[in-house]
Order: C-alpha cells, then structure tokens, then sequence
C-alpha cells in the first residue's frame, strides 16, 4: 500500500504525526465536562400561577384549562401534564422533544400565555403568571441549620437565599438553586375579623388603605429644567417617603375617619409582624431543622467541577455565617458520578493492563508488543479532540465507548505486527516485512474500518432517549476506530521496520531471559500445532457443509427464540445510594400532625444500617411533588458504596429494611422507592401511568377507575407495587351563597367571596422592600380565627344599606370531600399510577402487565398514556432492532463497495448471528434482561464479527488471485489468520472483563454493556472460526453460479440475431 510506503521510508514524519494527535487530546481533555449521561432528558418548560384560596378544582378549570388550550400545540411538544392542589397553586409542564432548544421553546410557550392571560381571573393576573426553563436535574442538596435556639427558620431562610443563593448562582455550571421550602420574609396583617366587623370594615376597606399607603412615588425636581428668568442656583431631586418597609409603620396607617374625628388605624384591627410568605413545608436534615438550597446543574455544565465549586464556595462562606448558622452537603447525588466515572476511568486503567499481557504473552517480545500498546494511548486519547469538537461529555456512554475501543484499536496494531513478525521469522529484512505486511493487510485495515464506522454512524442519528445514548457511545467508538486506523497506517507498520529484528539477532543474554524465550519458543511452537490442527478441521467442515449449514440454521432458531424470550428492559435500574420515601397521612391532616409522623420515619431511617443521613420535607406530596399538609417525604442518604458493600448493604437491602421498619408506623400509609434511573425524567424509579378522563364523567368517576386499575395491578405477579396518590376524601366545607337572599340584604356576592378569600386564604396587597429585596405584602385573618370552621359564618361584610351582615345570614355551610391535587394530561382531567416491577421481572413485563390490565378493565370514555421514563421506553419500543437492522445493512453496503461484489459480504454478514447467541445467552445466564445498553453491545458486535471475518475473507480473498482454489483459499486463511484473530479477540475480552464483572458505583450500566459483550465475543471467536470458511466458500460458489448463469444468458443468442 504505497500510502503506508511513504510512512515506512519517513519514520520521523509518522511519529510526529501521532505525537500532534496525542497532545491535541491532552490539550481538549482537560475541557471536557463529565456527567452521569449525555443530555438524555427532554427540556421541560414550567408554568406556574397562584389564585390563593382556590380549590384543586377551580384551578384546573378556570386556571390551567386555558392555559393549556393556548399552549397546546407549540412545536416539539411531547406532552403537557399540569397538577392543581387546593392551596390555590398549579403547575404546567411542557415536554419537548430531545434537541430542542429550551430558550426558544420558553420564548414560544410564553407568548402564548400572553394570549390567554385575558381569560384567567383577575387575581392571578395579579400575582403574574410565570414561564420558565424547568430544571430537575438537582446536582447536590445545600443544607442551611440553625445551631442556636434564636436562630428561628425565617432568619435562616431568608439569609440562606440573601447571601447564600446569590452566591452560588454566579458559579459557573449552575443553572438555578432551588428553595422549594422557601419562607421568604413577607409583611403580615393579622387581621381581627371580629375588631374589624365591630368599626364597621370590611376587607375592601383594608386593603384599599394599605395600597394606597404603600406607593412608590417619583417627586420630581426644585429647580430643574425648563429654565425662566430667574433660575435657580442649586436642583434638589425630591425624596417622597411613601413605602413602608416596618411593622410599626403599617400599624399607623389610617384605615377610615369617622363623623366625630375618630380614626381607625391597622394596628386598631390587626397585628402586623415580619412573618414568612408561606409555612407550608418544614425541611430537617436528620432531626435538625434545616433550609435546603437545590443545586442545578446547567445544561453543558461539568457535574464535577459545579460540585467542587459548590464546597469551596461554601467553605468560604461559611467563615461569615453569623454565630448559630451552620451548613452540611449529605444529600450529594454528584458524589455518585463522581464514584461511578471514577470506577469506569478504573476500568479503563484495568482493561489496558489486561490488553497488555495478552499481547506480551501472544508476541513474547518487547519490541513487538511495544507496537500495538503505544496504539493505545494514541487512538484513546486522540479521541477527546473528537468528542471536544462533537460537544460531548466525560460519561458513561463516551466512557463506554472509550473502554470497548481498547480491543479495537489494539487490534489493528496486532494486525499489522503480527503479519510483519511473521515474515520476520520467515527471514525477511524487518523493513521488507513492514513493506509486505501493509501490501497484504492494508485493504483488510481500511474494511475494517469501513465496517465499524458503517455499524456505529448510522445509530447516531437515532431520535429519543435512545438515540442520546447510541450516539455518544457510537461517535466515540467510531473515533478511535478511525484514529486506530491512522496510527496503523503510519506508525505502526514505521515502528514495525524500526524495531523488529529477526530472533537469531536478539539471544537472550540472563538465564531468566533464556528461561523465557524458552517458554514463548514452546507457546509459539505449540500454537504453531494447534494452527495446523484447525486447518486440518476446517478442511473437515468443508466437505461436510450440509450438516454445517444445518447447524447454522439450528442456532438461527435458537437465537430468534432466545431474543423473544428475554424480559425486555430499557434503563438499568441502579444502586444510586439514596431511596426516597413518600409518606401520606389521611387525607385533610395537619402540617404538625404530619411532622410528629415524619419525625419518627427521622429516628427509625437513622436506626437503619447503611443509612447515612435523611434530608426531609414534611408538608410535601413526593410523588406529585406539590404542597400538601398531609404528606411529607425523605431521602434516605445511603453509607458510602465502600463502608456498605463489604456489609453486603445493596441499595435494595436497605429499602427492604426501611419497609420493614416503616411497616410499624399505622398513622400514614409509607411507601420506599428508587430513585428514577434517569435523573429530569420522574421523581421515583419505576412507571408512571396517567388514567385519562376522556369523556367528562368527573373525578368522582375518575378515582374509582384509578383504584379498580391499581387493585388489579397490585395482583399482577410482574408488579410490585401500584398505587395512586389521588382521592377525593380531602375534606372540605362547602360555601352555598344564596344569591336572592343576598340581594334582599343587599349583600353582593362578589363582597362574600372577597370576604372569605382575604380572611382565609390571604391577599396580596402589594410590594415593600427590605435588606435591598423585594418582598409581598399580605393581608388574612389572624390565625387564631382560622383554626374553628364554626367561626365562618361570624365573618361579616357590609350591606348596600351600610349595616354588617354575617356570611350565615346568605350562605349555607356544609361539610363536603374532594380531591386536594387535581391532574391534567394533554388537556384531559387525570390521575397518574405508579408502580415498579416485581423482582424477577423487567420493566417491559411490568408496563406489558399494566397495558393489558387497562385493556381489560377500563370503561369507555377513558384512556391511558404513559409519561416521564415509561413515556420514554415505549416511546423507544423497537429502536433496538431497529439500530440492529441499519448496522447490518449499512455493514453489508460497506463489504459490498469495497469488496465490489454482492455475495462475498454475506459470508461476513452471515457469522452475526452467532455472536447475538452468545451475548443474550450470556445475558440469560446472569439474569439480566435486554435493555439498551445490552443492545449497545450487541450492535457492537456486529462490527467485531465482521472484523473477524474480514481476516479470514480478504486472506482468502488474495490466495485466490495468487492461484489457489477457493476452498485451499478458505483453509490457508483460516491456518495463517488464527493466531491474529485469536490474539485480538482475547485482547478484545480481557479489556472488557473489567466490564462484565464490575462492582461499586454505576456497576449496574458496566455489567449491562459488559456481559453482552463479553460473552458475545467468546461465542462469536469460538462460532466465527467454525463457520467463517464455510461461509467464504458457500458465497464463493454462489457467487460464481451467479455469474455463470449471467453469462450465459448474455451470451445466448436472442429472437432476430439471425435475422
């Protein structure tokens, strides 16, 4: 190949080419962000509104309705999904479709809100409605503790966010900081309702006074422009002090005057204190109360280096707390990347430590083996610059890529070494060796290439969750293959004529060395024998090639049967060392009767061995992550997977032990989950199906569908647990105003609700500032009159005549039940059902399981979708045959130009079968299922099946054009091309034993990859070798009966030629 003759001739140009490759990795890897996984979760945009006081309900149907009608239909949309609770918030999420961009679709969803802002009631509109990037994927929990009695949580929280959040939101790699139990400060009007009704005032009257007192007004100049005759010397800018910013300041202002000059101040009817906007949720850490900080990473952002940022910035910041404020980072799910890149990088050290002693022992010198190792360094760390320029991360998937490109780019060396070394010993000059070996196996290099690039480029661009985790994987294999090539091309076989010398030049000089050469002459010798022998049985099988053919398809069936059979899975479920535990009391139960609940589930998760820490909510709904008094939810923060493991505390041990524990507990229902497999799709592990009301029969109707579906699930031997946060028994009191009576009172009905709303759910009234910040001010009844439901009917507004007239005197109250949380998905009222799979079963069993219950079960005017991870799997459904067919037919393509022949590539295209035997039998012997990173694998054996066949059918290939028959062709191959295929497809499997046999963190995703691979190769050598020749010669003689047969048709004569 006269390309690699100029490499041989300039040994100094190749080596310099390599070393710019080297050092062009060098320089990009130290700029690539690392992550679990590549940004496989869709962008999510979130709308928030709040309507204080409204019911689930009203929400859903006069606030998240039209939004969504408005909404719906912005490009890309997957999904929308909404969730209303009865403390007058709702949330809408918008999924979009991987790829696309998250500004754009923020900037599309709000104009649309824009358009429907008109339809909403008018006190939402007040409040604002807001449009944001969501971002779920929370890198690492900052806990803020107050470690002295005066440190109360409104100071905490609020110097938290003051002086802490603004901080770290400036750090490069976070995207927002979450403060989901914010208590930010806000200015409180306690009113008396009682005072109030007795000065003849109702809510209208308060609250107009307090907005007309607390302005920000601009006053202007003394002496500004336009100038007159007589200007003045000196401009004064007017400072009008109309903003209030202290309690004492709302307690003077005037509410009314009356006749006699007697004034009525705020501080007459209400107490004003620098309270909290909300004390919906109380956060601990352990049995500590703590303000929680969420840290997001942004999208691009390096896990790693935010968290590291995060600690030092916080250790900084911590030298300023004031006395009695303290931090702790427990809940760290950046430390389980850290861990899980940290073993794969291990995984790569151990895989090229056992490449290299499979190659020293095959070549047995170090001069030979030196090679193919220096190939290594090379091609790996070439393909940084590759992944730097394609904007990939350091993650499991690239890793992946990285660690199985060891084989493959070690192998084209050996190739090439191999060849050269044996013609050495034949007693060629090592330069006329090096010559020789690129003339004969330069075309077999570039083939190989083109088949691997022909398998992995086309899965790339694969839509979905899938495809982001094919193509990071298959863009790195594919550059390291490629680099692999280059180095070669160029400086191996250079190295080759540099560095080999024929054995008689090199005795051994120290008798361990004697010793040695010994050892590898007997090894080399004994294979020698072993390769003789496999000649003389391939010379067997190719008078038999009816019972061989037989065979084939008897395995054929085998792995057809094998693929079906399999449990089908998508993401591994994994040891992540944490377990969220969501507990829910009876529906209506208080915040403080749910935190002596929580505060038990506290004493018992820190009794349990391998639990580490508990970060909790209390007044949080885990599963629909919405408020809720009568919920609360935890983190269980696992031991480190060094101080567990050797315990034998799996993950899943220790959720089984909280279970048991929190079995105990009678006052809540507690139930322990996994985290989801993929952090930004879902809250827990598991499945997530939506019930979807399609046909307006009502949410009474819509829960006990929900509940028949869930009770039969739970049944279901693939299902471990199914079950539905939604009920319709919140307790209620339902407010009846009768309008004709009212009217006779001259009571407006609009001023009963105004009534209720200010005194039991709050009003805003408007803004004050404070500390440089901008905080709400806000107007309800004092609590003490919010705790008796028989104290409703006491709240009085005023007459059209001007006499106060209580709420019992034009309304009824009765006691009612409805749902707290109210869901909506793709514009249908909803309920959700969450489950995971039984031990035993896969995913895909447990959503088959639940796919067939619903079609059993469910009434007419109902449906069901699925959504967050489940949405994706299904989604994804067929896209492993499908990346499996493309490699084969793009492979096939690939053979077939470079070969120029239609059925010599499918003597290669035929041994791929038999390694998809292997693997899923590999697969089944582990008892794992077939999810997508055994599919990963699986299309890479393709192209290492091909690779190996390849060997043999080029060999075979140029014997024949040297004047052997096909059949001694196929033998003499086979005989000359063991030794190279046998010594990279065991170098191929040492590397990936690390892999197959992994444990720690991320092991889970290793062993998925690593035993399809693993056991794959080992039947794709042992198989490949039996039938490849058999298959040459089959396609050979189909080819040349082709061709015969096309011959003569072209040469017979044809009607008219004697004409």
């Amino acid at each position: 190949m006269g390309f690699s003759h100029f490499f041989i001739a300039r040994p100094i140009f190749a080596c310099a080419l390599s070393l710019f490759i080297l050092l062009l990795g060098l320089i990009t890897y130290r700029n690539l962000p690392v992550d679990q996984y590549p940004r496989i979760s869709p962008p999510v945009v979130s709308v928030t509104a709040v309507y204080p006081g409204a019911s689930a309900e009203v929400m859903a149907d006069t606030v998240a309705a039209p939004l969504e009608q408005q909404i719906n239909g912005v490009d890309d949309t997957l999904y929308v999904s909404s969730t209303a609770i009865a403390d007058g918030r709702v949330t809408i999420n918008i999924s979009f479709q991987i790829g696309t961009d998250p500004d754009l679709a923020q900037v599309q969803v709000q104009n649309r809100v824009q358009t429907a802002l008109p339809q909403l009631p008018q006190e939402v509109q007040n409040l604002g409605v807001s449009v944001r990037k969501a971002q779920n994927d929370t890198l690492m929990i900052v806990h803020m503790l107050a470690t002295q009695p005066h440190i109360d949580r409104e100071y905490l929280a609020n110097y938290a966010s003051m002086q802490v959040r603004e901080r770290l939101l400036r750090l490069p790699g976070v995207g927002d900081i979450g403060t989901f139990a914010a208590r930010d400060y806000a200015m409180r009007i306690w009113i008396d309702p009682a005072k109030a009704a007795a000065r003849d005032l109702t809510v209208q009257d308060i609250v107009t006074a307090l907005r007309g007192n607390n302005i920000q007004l601009a006053g202007g100049t003394v002496g500004g422009a336009p100038i007159t005759k007589n200007p003045a010397a000196t401009q004064f800018n007017l400072e009008v002090q109309s903003k209030l910013n202290r309690p004492e300041q709302f307690e003077q202002v005037i509410i009314k005057r009356d006749t006699e000059g007697r004034v009525t101040r705020i501080g007459d009817i209400a107490r004003v204190e620098l309270g909290a906007q909300s004390y919906a949720i109380n956060a601990y850490l352990d049995q500590e109360e703590a303000f929680p900080l969420s840290v997001v990473q942004a999208s691009g952002g390096n896990a790693l280096e935010t968290a590291t940022a995060v600690h030092e910035t916080m250790a900084e910041l911590s030298k300023s707390f004031p006395p009695g404020v303290s931090y702790r980072i427990v809940f760290n799910p950046s430390q389980y990347i850290r861990e899980s890149v940290d073993k794969l990088r291990d995984t790569l050290i151990e895989a090229v430590i056992l490449v290299v002693i499979v190659v020293v022992l095959f070549l047995q010198s170090w001069r030979t083996a030196i090679i193919p190792l220096l190939a290594i360094p090379i091609s790996l760390v070439g393909t940084f610059a590759i992944m730097a320029a394609a904007g990939f991360s350091l993650n499991n998937l690239s890793l992946f890529g990285l660690v199985l490109s060891i084989g493959i780019v070690v192998d084209d060396a050996i190739v090439v070494v191999e060849n050269a070394e044996r013609h050495v010993r034949a007693g060629m000059r090592p330069r006329d060796a090096a010559y020789k070996t690129m003339d004969e196996v330069g075309g077999a290099l570039i083939g190989i290439t083109l088949v691997l690039v022909a398998v992995f480029v086309p899965t790339a661009f694969m839509g979905g969750v899938t495809g982001q985790f094919y193509k990071q994987f298959a863009l790195t294999v594919t550059g390291a293959t490629v680099i692999s090539l280059v180095v070669s091309l160029t400086l191996s076989p250079a190295l080759c004529a540099l560095l080999l010398k024929p054995h008689s030049e090199t005795p051994a000089r120290t008798a361990f060395m004697r010793w040695l050469t010994r050892r590898g002459d007997r090894f080399t010798a004994a294979f020698d024998r072993f390769g003789e022998s496999y000649g003389r049985f391939t010379r067997r099988m190719l008078r038999m090639m009816g019972l061989v053919f037989i065979l084939y398809v008897g395995l054929l069936l085998l792995t057809g049967w094998r693929l079906y059979d399999t449990p089908r899975g998508f993401v591994p479920h994994q040891d992540q060392g944490l377990a969220v535990v969501a507990i829910n009391l009876p529906p209506g139960a208080s915040l403080a009767r749910t935190d002596a609940v929580v505060r038990e589930a506290i004493s018992m998760m820190l009794e349990t061995p391998g639990v580490q820490a508990a970060s909790v909510y209390s007044g949080v709904d885990a599963m629909g992550m919405s408020i809720q008094s009568s919920a609360g939810q935890l983190y269980a923060i696992m031991e480190p997977f060094s101080e567990r493991l050797p315990k034998g505390l799996t993950a899943d041990r220790v959720v089984a032990d909280l279970r048991k524990r929190f079995s105990t507990i009678t006052e809540a229902d507690i139930r322990v989950i996994t985290p989801s497999a993929v952090r930004g799709l879902g809250s827990s592990g598991g499945f997530r199906l939506m019930v979807e009301d399609r046909g307006g029969h009502g949410y009474a109707a819509l829960d006990a569908v929900t509940r028949d579906l869930a009770a039969a699930a739970a049944d279901d031997p693939a299902i471990a647990q199914s079950f539905t946060n939604f009920n319709m028994r919140s307790p209620r009191i339902a407010v009846d105003v009768d309008r004709d009576k009212a009217e006779m009172l001259g009571v407006q009905s609009q001023d009963v609700y105004s009534a209720l709303q200010t005194y039991m759910a709050g009003s805003y009234v408007n803004n004050m500032t404070l500390l440089g910040h901008s905080f709400q001010v806000i107007a309800q009844a004092d609590p003490a009159y919010r705790q008796d439901a028989n104290l409703l009917g006491q709240i009085k507004t005023r007459s059209a005549s001007g006499a106060m007239v209580p709420l019992d005197a034009v309304a009824t109250l009765s006691y009612a039940t409805g749902p707290y949380r109210v869901l909506r998905y793709n514009l249908y009222p909803a309920t959700d059902i969450q489950g995971e799979a039984a031990p035993g079963h896969s995913s895909g069993e447990a959503m088959a399981a639940m796919e067939r219950i619903a079609r059993e079960r469910l009434p007419a005017g109902y449906g069901v979708e699925w959504t967050d991870l489940a949405y994706q799997q299904r989604v994804a459904g067929g896209s492993g045959e499908l990346a499996f067919g493309l490699a084969v037919v793009f492979v096939f393509i690939a053979l077939a130009a470079f070969y120029e022949s239609l059925t010599l590539p499918l003597a290669i295209i035929m041994i791929v079968p038999l390694c998809l035997l292997a693997a899923i039998l590999g697969v089944n012997l582990r008892g794992e299922d077939n999810n997508i990173l055994t599919q990963i694998g699986m299309v890479v054996l393709i192209g290492l099946a091909a690779k190996n066949a390849i060997l043999i059918v080029e060999f075979a290939r140029q014997s024949e054009d040297q004047g052997l028959d096909m059949k001694e062709a196929a033998i003499a191959a086979a005989r000359i091309r063991l030794r190279p295929i046998l010594m990279t497809s065991v170098a191929f499997i040492a590397g990936v034993v690390p892999l197959a046999f992994a444990t720690g963190a991320g092991a889970e995703l290793r062993q998925a990859l690593g035993t399809a691979v693993f056991y794959g190769m080992i039947g794709l050598t042992l198989l490949g070798l039996l039938f490849a020749p058999v298959f040459y010669v089959a396609c050979r003689m189909l080819g040349e009966r082709v061709s015969r047969a096309w011959w003569r048709r072209r040469a017979a004569p044809t009607p008219g030629d004697d004409m």
